[in-house]
């Protein structure tokens, strides 16, 4: 099992024009961690929301960078 974040934009869209990190994790909590450590840098290049994904199965998408 391998975990990624895909990067989206507002509606969804993955973010593929602008260079940003391409982690790859061995378990779902450390790719939750990392992103609570990096979520500001990923607003600032742009991403407004993510998606976790093991291999290629979706685990969630939607979540958003913004401080509500």
């Amino acid at each position: 099992m391998t975990w990624r974040w895909r990067y989206e934009n507002a509606r969804g869209g993955e973010v593929t024009d602008r260079p940003l990190p391409r982690e790859v994790f061995p378990s779902q909590a450390d790719a939750e961690s990392w992103l609570g450590e990096n979520w500001r840098e990923l607003v600032e290049a742009g991403v407004e929301q993510v998606a976790l994904l093991d291999e290629d199965r979706v685990e969630y998408t939607g979540l958003s960078l913004r401080p509500e």
